[in-house]
């Protein structure tokens, strides 16, 4: 471990060698691991050396799992390179890495060879700016597709709008395969796959990593073991991997599709399915459905039936030209998707199933859909993964409320009394037994950083508790003189763009300093700007309040307008909270307080991002001091110095900025 720390310029830091120690004896006895380890532990180097011994070892793949690709490109292009160099002399030859996405991240050759129909836009079909700009972006992608290596889509900077790339990738199931598809051999994808294979390491997504559990043909090497870091997003990743939807502008796709490879009046009935189901979702009222009304389950049934006929037409596969194979495999296979979703769509209101939950969703700028979604991925995770693979789950937020059991719940493990501090971690527990109940240990190894002397979680208890009608006048009033007294120098983490948008125009109409809001230019680019200039404040909803990784004095306040639980009327999380409240669980808690608590814990988690960081987490929720939950969210924050008094904190904020 010490030469590994060496080679990435690092310190030795207890935490980091504890975990390192417990992800060893881990995968030695096959026992499964939840690791907390705050910011600034160094944990992926504690997983990675460990993992990189075993594969080397043993000649296998280990599997690392992440849920953003900024962790992914950190691992891929600093620490594993470096990794790699450093272990080479004591491991007797130079670890391999690779890293490894869904299929539709990469480029198809035999799309870019035009073996396939292009796909316009429906818009762009009668908008012929819309069409030419889909064109442009389109033919840049094949001018890329000359000079890249890797075909991979987050190489192409600047990127195209999802529609380009659609023309000129496929789906798994849309694939041809390599055998049968002509530039087979030079495929992007396969590359990918078989460098992943020959890898020791492979860097994947939680995404990806569902997929390749919920598939019974493998995505994802011959692996032994997984390690899952940024562990607290993979119950969602996974959630929405498994979730199905259908819109009318998928099921006439399909049916522009199989009119291309079927007779014409069987395609036409999948069309005027289409229409049917469309005039049904415009006057069906969004959110969740108890019961599947009349119309809505005669135009699903529509659809489910029009699909069959037109699978039926297309038959098996058959030995035909490129173009005539390529054009009934894209129809197959979207078809084969709206018919699967119609029948899950269906089957979800029987009684004797009730395992999903189904919405009708009107959001902007994306067609209106009704959706499918498994009430729970505990059962499928503890089947697929942790009953078949030693896995680690590690982040900067795994225990909520001072346990692991929240997340092990949801993961599908069974619960534990009690996280076990690193130093307990120094005698071995026996090996798994053949006894059916998965083992694990929850383990926490604190962090480098001193949170009660490098940060202060001040709690606006004088404030009314939030309202529906906006930001009221006292929390402008209130988030004005704290981003005053910092100087600027904040992140404000608000629970929606409604609420961050008019924080951010009442306070450049307050101030001096310059205010962001997200929704001004691209994410990365305001993060950056906000970066350079301490005085430039950076206000934003939910990707801010996992994404933003700014050291130094340009980061000094973090505001937080509420507590982040999800909306009363989120489909999801209100069908999760009456399963549990039917069985005598505290739902409420279970779920809502479940969200809350994580994201607080994620957002607070921006402040200190170095060991010199100092600051203020300001909540201007007063339920975090006086609710009955407020305990069980307040131990799932890092332990910040508290208090209640504007004042001091103003105060803290000043000598800060003058310091």
């Amino acid at each position: 471990m010490e030469v590994a720390v060496a080679a990435v310029g690092g310190v030795p830091r207890e935490g980091q060698a504890q975990m390192a120690e417990a992800v060893e004896r881990t995968i030695t006895t096959g026992e499964h691991l939840a690791v907390q380890a705050g910011t600034g532990t160094g944990k992926s180097l504690a997983y990675l050396v460990p993992a990189i011994r075993h594969a080397v070892a043993d000649g296998t793949t280990v599997v690392v799992s992440t849920a953003t690709i900024a962790l992914q490109r950190q691992l891929v292009d600093r620490d594993l390179p470096r990794l790699s160099d450093a272990l080479a002399e004591t491991l007797g030859r130079k670890p391999t890495f690779a890293i490894l996405k869904g299929r539709r991240n990469y480029l198809c050759l035999n799309r870019i060879h035009g073996n396939a129909p292009s796909e316009p836009d429906e818009d762009a079909l009668f908008d012929a700016f819309a069409a030419s700009a889909l064109e442009r972006q389109v033919q840049r992608v094949q001018e890329w597709a000359t000079e890249t290596e890797t075909g991979d889509r987050d190489e192409l900077v600047p990127g195209v709008t999802d529609q380009a790339w659609r023309q000129l990738s496929v789906t798994a199931k849309e694939c041809l395969g390599v055998h049968r598809c002509p530039v087979g051999t030079d495929c992007f994808a396969e590359r990918a796959r078989a460098t992943a294979g020959r890898a020791d390491i492979v860097v994947t997504n939680h995404a990806l990593l569902a997929i390749d559990a919920l598939d019974d043909r493998p995505v994802l090497p011959e692996h032994d073991v997984v390690l899952v870091d940024e562990a607290h997003d993979l119950v969602d990743r996974v959630t929405s991997a498994a979730t199905g939807e259908l819109t009318a502008s998928a099921v006439k796709l399909a049916a522009r599709r199989c009119g291309r490879a079927i007779d014409e009046e069987t395609a036409d009935r999948l069309d005027e399915a289409a229409e049917g189901l469309e005039l049904v979702l415009e006057d069906s009222a969004q959110g969740r459905l108890e019961e599947l009304p009349e119309a809505l389950g005669h135009a699903v049934t529509v659809v489910r039936d029009s699909a069959w006929a037109c699978i039926s037409a297309l038959g098996p596969e058959r030995k035909e030209d490129v173009e005539g194979s390529t054009a009934r495999k894209l129809a197959h296979a979207l078809t084969e998707d709206v018919h699967d979703t119609a029948v899950r769509l269906l089957e979800a209101f029987d009684e004797a199933q009730q395992h999903d939950v189904v919405w009708v969703s009107h959001e902007p700028n994306r067609p209106k859909a009704v959706r499918v979604a498994p009430i729970g991925v505990g059962g499928l995770l503890r089947d697929r993964l942790f009953g078949q693979r030693t896995t680690v789950l590690t982040s900067a937020t795994l225990s909520l409320g001072g346990s692991f059991d929240t997340l092990a719940r949801q993961w599908g493990l069974p619960p534990q009394q009690q996280v076990e501090s690193a130093a307990g971690m120094a005698t071995a527990k026996e090996a798994p037994s053949d006894g059916g109940t998965l083992k694990w240990t929850g383990m926490d190894v604190g962090s480098p950083f001193e949170h009660q002397r490098s940060g202060i979680l001040y709690i606006a208890r004088h404030l009314p508790p939030p309202g529906r009608d906006g930001l009221p006048p006292q929390v402008l009033d209130e988030i004005t003189e704290l981003v005053q007294a910092a100087g600027g120098r904040t992140l404000g983490l608000f629970s929606s763009r409604r609420a961050a948008e008019q924080a951010s125009e009442e306070l450049r109409k307050r101030l001096s300093t310059p205010v962001l809001c997200q929704g001004d230019d691209t994410t990365a680019l305001l993060v950056k700007r906000f970066a350079e200039d301490p005085e430039t404040s950076l206000f934003g909803t939910l990707s801010l309040w996992q994404g933003v990784d700014v050291p130094g004095d340009s980061l000094q306040l973090v505001i937080m307008d509420r507590i982040p639980f999800p909306r009363p009327d989120d489909p999801l999380a209100s069908a999760r909270q009456q399963r549990i409240s039917e069985h005598g669980g505290n739902g409420f808690l279970t779920v809502a307080g479940t969200h809350a608590a994580l994201l607080l814990a994620q957002g607070a988690g921006r402040l200190l991002r170095s060991p010199n960081d100092r600051g203020v987490i300001a909540v201007l929720d007063p339920r975090l001091a006086t609710a009955r939950y407020g305990g069980f969210l307040r131990a799932s924050l890092p332990p910040f110095w508290t208090t209640h008094d504007p004042d001091v904190v103003r105060g803290a904020l000043k000598r800060l900025t003058s310091g």
